[in-house]
């Protein structure tokens, strides 16, 4: 039954958006929403039970993807990739397990465990997409204690990745919008060989 209320509430919030009330997901359940409550206590620990869910087929993919990589470099494409796939596949089912706290489509505020809820969701994903690069960069490159590479790019890796991938879902389509494919490729590059190749070219005066 409870299985049966997160896919339904899933399928609800892809076809209202975020800010779907629990009153709304119960009615596309066709049951009352004192049912979400009596199963996840309020709209909170619902959004915990979808991030799950969420999280977990996230996972399943982009671990798939890296699997398949013949090298870091394509194996850290293949995640970002995985990533952008998920959330753009379903934006509204990843802005909800994402934005807990925010108003509803009633106007009333989430629960107070909200950052809770986006803190353990974003950590959980940082963690699966940063173990393979962490094991990586290590290993390129063994660390005496005062590279703080192999801790911080991860954490930094996935800010960027999920700061750049949340815009773009935010930024309706046009000419300047670049494909899934394209945000891939760029992130990858400024993760990898970072962002000078793309600064204009500076010349030295050749006056003293």
């Amino acid at each position: 039954r409870r299985r049966a209320l997160i896919k339904t509430a899933r399928r609800a919030v892809d076809t209202l958006g975020p800010g779907a009330s629990m009153e709304d997901i119960a009615a596309a359940a066709d049951t009352s929403k004192s049912v979400y409550y009596r199963y996840f206590g309020d709209k909170t620990g619902l959004q915990r039970a979808v991030a799950e869910v969420v999280l977990s087929q996230m996972q399943q993919k982009v671990l798939d993807a890296a699997r398949q990589a013949t090298s870091p470099r394509e194996g850290l494409r293949s995640m970002v990739f995985a990533y952008l796939q998920m959330a753009r596949t379903s934006p509204n089912v990843y802005a909800f397990v994402t934005r807990a706290g925010a108003p509803d489509s009633a106007g009333n505020a989430g629960e107070d465990r909200a950052p809770d809820t986006l803190a353990s969701f974003l950590e959980a994903t940082t963690e699966m997409i940063a173990q393979p690069m962490r094991s990586y960069l290590l290993a390129a490159h063994p660390s005496d204690g005062s590279d703080a590479a192999p801790e911080y790019w991860p954490r930094a890796a996935i800010g960027m990745v999920r700061a750049a991938g949340e815009l773009w879902l935010s930024t309706p389509d046009g000419p300047g919008k670049p494909s899934e494919e394209q945000l891939t490729d760029q992130l990858t590059t400024w993760l990898f060989d970072g962002i000078s190749h793309a600064a204009p070219s500076t010349h030295r005066s050749s006056n003293p």
